[in-house]
């Protein structure tokens, strides 16, 4: 345990939530990502198969963690999680969010043409998850990476002057 504390920076117990639900997070991926190919053999198979996805991906999330951690300047690496966490969290919402204000605006597939559609969807899914990054963000304690990189990411699409 020790080892992991130290690997993790973790000075404080409550900081072991962050990889507890992480690690909840990335196998109930696994499951749903298992679950979607093989609902039709049993649940069995699709718990064999989610444990060798959940390996997979820890294996490519600690992968990326250590390409991310010379990028991303955090204090601790177990803030990664938490960022990690931030962007899952915000990525399901958006979608929450904009489908109910797409059909509120009465846009469907049914009265524009699809390029269109989509095209709209994109774009209010876009303005929704930049607003839920910094807010989620804010929630888990990260409001100063968050804020950053919202501002890196408005710069990339050109949009200066509102930062200003």
């Amino acid at each position: 345990m020790e080892k992991f504390k130290k690997h993790w920076e973790i000075q404080h117990n409550w900081q072991f939530l962050f990889p507890f639900f992480g690690l909840i997070i990335l196998g109930y991926s696994a499951f749903k990502i298992a679950n979607a190919f093989l609902e039709d053999y049993g649940i069995t198979i699709t718990i064999i198969t989610s444990l060798f996805i959940f390996f997979g991906l820890l294996k490519l999330t600690l992968f990326i963690f250590k390409k991310l951690e010379k990028k991303w300047i955090l204090d601790y690496k177990w803030e990664m999680i938490r960022v990690f966490m931030v962007f899952a969290f915000t990525g399901s919402s958006s979608l929450f969010v904009g489908r109910p204000i797409i059909r509120f605006i009465g846009i469907t597939k049914e009265n524009l043409n699809i390029a269109i559609y989509w095209f709209l969807y994109i774009i209010i899914g876009l303005v929704f998850y930049q607003i839920l990054l910094v807010t989620f963000g804010w929630l888990f304690g990260q409001f100063k990476f968050f804020w950053e990189f919202e501002k890196k990411m408005l710069r990339r699409f050109g949009l200066n002057r509102f930062l200003d």
